[in-house]
């Protein structure tokens, strides 16, 4: 064996797992931050390693053992510092998106709902964010109880007080908060063994060597971000480049430069972001790209568009992109991060079948010829230690093979529960079927199995019934974007509102600029439902560029875009 991968096998806590690094990879860097264009930073195992014993020091002169401590920071070396500072005093670390000043109203909620939840007794940041987040404390009683500390201004010598805290397996390291999409955030409660069961599975997922290059700009906040993007990198040896998600999404482009640059061999990211660089990459720009070496193109945290899969191919393939390199996959924050995924190098596998039949939860296959066949994207298979079930919710029944059912999850990935949420942990976490065979994690995904293959096709509190037929807002969604052309690509949500005693369909969309024609384009709108879907939507508001609710990663978060139109704050329009 390697003994790069020595620790892999041994360890039962990533401050372990981190030592052993520092301990025989004194030198190597695992992190390289990318500045701007031109300008990088690296960090070696030994300069975070002071950095990382100097916080804990720090936390545990504070007596913090067991408390929580909020993190804000921007992407970078100080995040990645105050993280393992937390795991290393035994302090919960609580990851959380920074406010942003410019649209406080997209983040400030969130933000203030975390810090209610965790109710963390110190706040951790840079010593230039300190002044703007000791101002953040307002009347509120969760946020005056917050202490805030810089970390990047620790004196040297405090590194030398740490002293190991002694913790296990079974220890709380982080709260990971559910992205939001469908609620008010919530606590996934990860001890130190999830966190590295997961790792293992994701480094056997991707094959990954001390030899492996990333590419990451997803938000370490994120549980795709943070544990596929931060932590991955330590467990298997490898190196990882890291980028400002905001870099990402004002210039796509510098995503696939990088990876073009670095030679990289794993990077992904949630749906969108492919289509996003199919969208707006010149063929001038692709001119410049070498993507050759890219192994592993994970997708994951959000429906997988094979249209999506088929533009980005037909782009890139003359840049070096090979088809066989994308990786569908399946996972959530409950999970730690990955729950099923496919075999390295193999192309995705697709499944067409009837779309009207979907909506009565069954699965008959089609030809792509048929007028309302739909084609899916499978995730993967079942991954070691874990069991992966498709069940009936309300009779906890196994579904058979034809029927969609609830994804219910089991392994040692799987979170402890919820942060002080006992009656949803119990909902959640400790679902049994009718035969006694349990405790499993209940996802709110639907789904089934097909060969062994995991094939999502929506969400529980997405769906939209109406009439009596279960749609899925995904696919109204993608028949909305195809409608106008002055309608911006994943920017659109479908979700339900009653009326009198019935639910009816409402559409949100963006408008790309001031458009002057917004009858002709509700009426395509309308049009385009109607004729695929068989449905007249209730309402269709067109609302101004960049301002539909998403996540930290880009997913679309229908349920506030719901409660935004109820209470009349979108920004629609004029």
């Amino acid at each position: 064996m390697d003994t790069q991968f020595a620790p892999n096998c041994a360890c039962s806590t990533l401050i372990e797992l981190l030592r052993w690094r520092v301990q025989h990879q004194p030198d190597q860097r695992p992190y390289t931050f990318l500045v701007d264009e031109e300008t990088t930073v690296q960090l070696t195992y030994k300069e975070l390693d002071r950095q990382v014993r100097g916080i804990a020091a720090m936390l545990q002169s504070l007596q913090a053992r067991g408390e929580r401590a909020l993190l804000v920071y921007p992407p970078g070396q100080e995040y990645i510092a105050a993280f393992f500072g937390c795991l290393h005093a035994g302090t919960v670390a609580v990851p959380a998106y920074p406010p942003d000043p410019v649209r406080p109203e997209r983040t400030w909620p969130r933000f203030c709902a975390i810090v209610k939840d965790a109710q963390p007794i110190i706040g951790l940041t840079t010593s230039s964010i300190l002044p703007i987040a000791k101002s953040l404390s307002t009347d509120e009683p969760y946020l005056q109880a917050v202490r805030w500390l810089a970390t990047d201004n620790i004196a040297d010598d405090m590194a030398g007080k740490w002293h190991d805290p002694g913790v296990g397996g079974d220890t709380l390291a982080v709260l990971q908060y559910t992205s939001g999409s469908t609620a008010e955030p919530k606590g996934a409660m990860l001890a130190h063994g999830n966190l590295l069961h997961n790792l293992k599975l994701i480094c056997q997922c991707f094959g990954l060597t001390p030899d492996s290059q990333g590419v990451i700009w997803l938000p370490p906040y994120h549980d795709m971000g943070l544990i596929g993007g931060l932590l991955q990198p330590v467990y298997a040896g490898a190196q990882v480049v890291l980028m400002s998600p905001l870099d990402f999404l004002q210039h796509p482009i510098r995503w696939l430069q990088a990876i073009s640059r670095y030679r990289a061999t794993t990077s992904g990211g949630p749906n969108f972001a492919y289509d996003l660089c199919a969208r707006k990459i010149t063929p001038e720009q692709r001119e410049t790209l070498d993507l050759s070496n890219w192994e592993v193109a994970f997708n994951g945290a959000e429906p997988i568009r094979p249209e999506t899969l088929e533009r980005f191919a037909a782009a890139f393939e003359p840049c070096g992109f090979r088809r066989e390199a994308f990786y569908p996959c399946y996972g959530l924050a409950e999970a730690s991060l990955i729950v099923s995924g496919g075999l390295k190098a193999a192309p995705p596998v697709l499944y067409t079948l009837q779309g009207t039949a979907l909506e009565s939860g069954r699965v008959i296959p089609a030809s792509a010829a048929e007028s309302e066949a739909r084609t899916l994207v499978g995730c993967g298979q079942t991954l070691p230690d874990q069991k992966i079930v498709i069940v009936d919710a309300e009779s906890a029944t196994r579904c058979s093979p034809d029927q969609v059912g609830e994804i219910w999850i089991s392994g040692p990935s799987v979170a402890q529960g919820y942060w002080n949420r006992p009656t949803e942990t119990a909902g959640t976490f400790q679902a049994y079927l009718s035969t006694g065979e349990g405790p499993f994690l209940r996802t709110g995904d639907l789904g089934f199995l097909k060969d062994d293959e995991l094939f999502i096709t929506g969400r529980i509190k997405d769906m939209i019934i109406v009439d009596g037929r279960n749609l899925y807002p995904q696919d109204i969604e993608l028949t909305v974007e195809r409608s106008h052309t002055a309608l911006r690509p994943g920017c659109c949500a479908a979700f339900p509102v009653v009326v009198g005693s019935e639910e009816r369909l409402v559409i949100a969309a963006e408008v790309s600029g001031s458009v002057l024609i917004a009858d002709q384009i509700t009426e395509s709108i309308q049009e385009a439902v109607a004729r695929y879907h068989d449905l007249r939507p209730h309402e269709v508001v067109l609302l101004k560029a960049r301002s539909i609710p998403k996540t930290s990663s880009g997913k679309l978060q229908r349920h506030a875009c719901q409660a935004g139109y109820l209470a009349g704050s979108l920004e629609i329009l004029e």
